[in-house]
């Protein structure tokens, strides 16, 4: 399991495992990570894991995340990577990848410069290249398939299928979430922005939501069911 290790002035205070998929740090007391000081912002950053992977994301904090020295809105965390929130430093230590585990995505994906893939616009070409190497991808066989249909936007009726172990859904800068397609479920995880995905018009929190068939899902906006194929 992955885990951070908080200090301040070169002193431990306190070793935090990351046992959520999205753990928020901030001043205010709601946070997973607590930091009562007037130079961290209420609501200062989030860290997402996922399988053995973590992504750090400020959420637009007065004064900033440093990620080695260097302003960061968006990162992949290395192990060893040092975080710096104002005064205090939290250094990542990544969890062991279990032999034989390998993620089949392209981890870039999920906080690449670039434009993410868009439900919205699910039709243009990019998006297009995205959903074929998905169909690709072997399919787990104690999981039934699964696909997402867009029931709303330009590309209404378009479907997806949900092969991979992550499909990232959203607009870049608005809300990201991903589909994470794992041997007991699919799991929808928030990934990116103020606003957390609904499912059957129920906000969800940081934690991951198991997706029944046909939860009617809306992220960025956009309409989706969730659907089994049998």
């Amino acid at each position: 399991m992955a885990k951070l290790i908080l200090s301040m002035d070169g002193l431990v205070l306190k070793e935090i495992p990351l046992l959520k998929e999205r753990m928020s740090i901030g001043r205010k007391a709601h946070n997973d990570i607590q930091i009562d000081n007037m130079a961290i912002s209420g609501e200062h950053a989030a860290v997402v894991t996922i399988l053995s992977d973590s992504f750090l994301e400020d959420l637009n904090s007065t004064n900033g995340t440093l990620v080695n020295g260097q302003s960061v809105k968006k990162h992949f965390l290395k192990d060893g990577d040092v975080i710096e929130l104002g005064k205090y430093k939290m250094k990542y230590l990544a969890a062991p990848v279990a032999p034989g585990e390998v993620a089949d995505y392209d981890k870039s994906m999920l906080f690449q410069s670039g434009p993410l893939p868009d439900v919205a616009t699910l039709g243009d070409p990019m998006i297009a290249a995205v959903a074929q190497s998905q169909a690709s991808a072997p399919a787990a066989p104690t999981l039934p398939a699964a696909a997402i249909q867009l029931l709303s936007g330009s590309n209404a009726g378009r479907e997806l299928p949900l092969t991979k172990t992550l499909t990232t859904l959203g607009k870049p800068g608005l809300q990201v979430a991903v589909i994470a397609r794992r041997p007991h479920g699919y799991f929808l995880t928030h990934v990116e922005g103020a606003k957390f995905p609904t499912v059957n018009g129920r906000v969800l929190d940081g934690q991951a939501h198991c997706l029944q068939d046909h939860d009617v899902i809306e992220i960025a906006g956009v309409k989706m069911e969730f659907f089994l194929k049998t």
